[in-house]
């Protein structure tokens, strides 16, 4: 199955090359494909903040690659580099701290950074840490792939009909995705008879991203307004909601894109499963439930205007940009680690003392 997946892989978000991050300009997609160069820390907390690169892993990715553009600015300037490193540290965890993936990353650099000893090579090692997190992000979105269409085949085989929310494919991951890997695996194992697209308003993120994914893969996929969600579980055979996560608490409750949350109620109240694909890295064991997720609100402009277009009533607008998903509501979360069958503290505590899978 591995080698099935790497050879249909298509998309990448991300890239390091020529002592650069480049990362392709999600803001643009689906009709126009251009990347971005990002030569220091600076530029990298602008990419998060502005949603160049989204999704909680992916933003972990750049995040970590930022941190090697500070160090090497910072080495370059003299003085005390690891004292100035750290206000680019501070910058990157505040692009996007809704982002678990985010603060994961950054700690592991920043365990990097404690192990360094006086005479190493710092921007190597540095750098190698960063490509260890993006390489490993992929290794864990493949292994999930497998374990998430495998609980599909087992509790209901072929002709399987999907629904998603949001962006959680290969733009917003190392490459791949999580909730859109799953069903790319299910895809090639002849499982999927067709897929439904939430638009994912206000961003757009389904319509512009997820479709234009699977449509890519070769997927029987249609684009649905969010609020049509609950009308096909009555009306069409979803079978499936699968979804992402950009930060899962200790009890499994779990924010992702607006929008999750009531897609999770309209599921439980049809009998479709709901299934979270996320890295363990997205899980917070720090907090103790959803109620203590910061969640994200942007500027409500961003709800009254379409690719700049004003498209609505000249009213305050409110713009949660994360919901918190109850995880008496979940029926699956996967990671790299294995699955987890109706979430809670207990399990997820088990599930973070294994090793990774291979």
């Amino acid at each position: 199955m591995r080698e099935q997946l790497l050879a249909v892989e298509k998309v990448q978000a991300i890239e390091w090359r020529d002592g650069a991050l480049h990362l392709l300009d999600q803001r643009l997609l689906p009709h126009r494909q251009v990347w971005l160069r990002c030569d220091t820390a600076a530029e990298v907390v602008d990419a998060i903040s502005d949603m160049v690169v989204r999704g909680s892993p992916a933003i972990g990715i750049a995040a970590a690659y930022g941190l090697v553009l500070g160090a090497r600015a910072r080495l370059q300037a003299g003085g005390d580099w690891r004292e100035a490193l750290e206000v680019d540290i501070a910058s990157l965890e505040q692009s996007r701290p809704a982002a678990a993936n985010l603060f994961w990353a950054l700690q592991r650099m920043r365990e990097r950074l404690a192990r360094i000893k006086h005479g190493d090579d710092v921007l190597a090692l540095l750098e190698a840490e960063a490509v260890g997190i993006h390489l490993s992000d992929r290794e864990a979105n493949l292994t999930m792939a497998q374990l998430g269409m495998e609980l599909i085949r087992r509790h209901q085989g072929n002709s399987q009909v999907l629904l998603t929310h949001g962006n959680a494919g290969a733009l917003a991951t190392g490459g791949f995705g999580t909730a859109l890997g799953v069903i790319r695996a299910a895809h090639l194992e002849g499982l999927i008879e067709h897929v439904y697209v939430d638009e994912t308003r206000p961003d757009l993120l389904g319509a512009r991203l997820s479709a234009w994914e699977l449509a890519g893969d070769g997927v029987s996929v249609s684009l649905n307004a969010d609020a049509a969600a609950a009308h096909l579980m009555k009306t069409r055979g979803v079978t499936w909601v699968i979804v992402g996560a950009d930060r899962i608490a200790a009890n499994g409750d779990v924010a992702n894109t607006v929008g999750t949350y009531q897609l999770a109620v309209n599921a439980m109240h049809h009998g479709v499963r709901l299934m979270v694909v996320a890295p363990s890295s997205t899980i917070d064991m720090g907090l103790e439930s959803g109620e203590d997720i910061l969640l994200e609100e942007r500027d409500g402009g961003e709800l009254l205007k379409v690719a700049g277009q004003c498209v609505a009533a000249d009213v305050p607008a409110v713009n949660p940009v994360f919901d918190v998903t109850p995880a008496d509501l979940v029926d699956y979360i996967v990671t790299e680690k294995g699955v987890v069958e109706r979430p809670d503290s207990a399990k997820l505590a088990q599930l973070m003392c294994r090793k990774r899978l291979h």
